[in-house]
């Protein structure tokens, strides 16, 4: 019987601890390829190459035995799986899984997220996809504790299907044992209360960085910023129908058609 195909893909690069971590995992599941960004492409969200050179190569980043087959691309993660689909597999992939990003995509850092907007991408395409995060920016976080409820999260996936025109944002607590459990959620509500810190060059050009503070708006007990925080695993299904159907009747009342 075939193995599934994995596709593996992230937005912290393709020599990221995260995705290693994340190779492993799912070459206990099935043959992976890797198409991954060749340098950090955090924040990028959705965006694509139109307006410069895209380019991709063959790498060895894990010289061991059976390691998969891995390509470096020069754009964004959206990128990275666009390639993947149309030039670099040869057949379907039965599943996309992108991350581990070093850092939490919940709440609304999943629009800025350049983790989550590959595994829309393939989406998108009609193909299973689960973003993953752990809430830990260290480069040498732990990703071992995530690891199992990783793997099975995605067996699960791949045994029942994920509905059509949703993916999964998936984030994991920091912890030094295993997560209490998996909760399935809804994104809560929060944004950042953002400033730009001026600073002068030593040419004497002005330069700003960007620095800012989370604000969670929402108090819920269903939310995934309240199964983080109380030490589960977050399962929250997204879709990429940005249509506001609720919406809908409210602007049918308008007199849009009036001359």
């Amino acid at each position: 019987m075939e193995k599934p195909l994995i596709l593996v893909t992230n937005d912290d690069g393709i020599t990221a601890p995260g995705l290693r971590a994340l190779i492993r995992t799912m070459k206990e599941l099935g043959d992976v390829i890797v198409v991954a960004p060749d340098s950090p492409q955090s924040g990028m969200g959705h965006a694509i190459t139109v307006d410069s050179t895209l380019f991709s190569k063959k790498v060895v980043v894990d010289h061991k035995e059976g390691a998969p087959s891995e390509y470096s691309c020069s754009g964004t993660p959206a990128d990275c799986v666009k390639l993947a689909l149309r030039v670099i597999l040869d057949r379907r992939p039965d599943i996309c899984v992108s991350g581990i990003n070093h850092g939490s995509n919940s709440s609304i850092n999943v629009i800025y997220s350049g983790t989550m907007s590959a595994a829309i991408e393939a989406g998108i395409e009609g193909i299973p996809a689960i973003g993953f995060s752990l809430c830990d920016y260290s480069w040498d976080a732990n990703f071992e504790p995530a690891l199992g409820p990783i793997k099975n999260i995605v067996s699960e996936a791949l045994i029942n299907g994920i509905p059509k025109g949703t993916v999964l944002n998936v984030n994991i607590p920091k912890t030094k044992t295993a997560p209490k459990g998996v909760k399935i959620c809804r994104q809560a509500r929060g944004n950042w209360k953002e400033e730009f810190d001026k600073r002068t060059s030593p040419s004497g050009k002005d330069y700003y960085w960007l620095t800012g503070e989370f604000e969670l708006l929402d108090k819920g007990e269903d939310t995934d910023e309240w199964a983080l925080a109380e030490g589960y695993i977050s399962v929250v299904p997204t879709q990429f129908d940005l249509t506001a159907h609720h919406a809908i009747p409210q602007i049918n009342n308008w007199n849009l058609n009036e001359q």
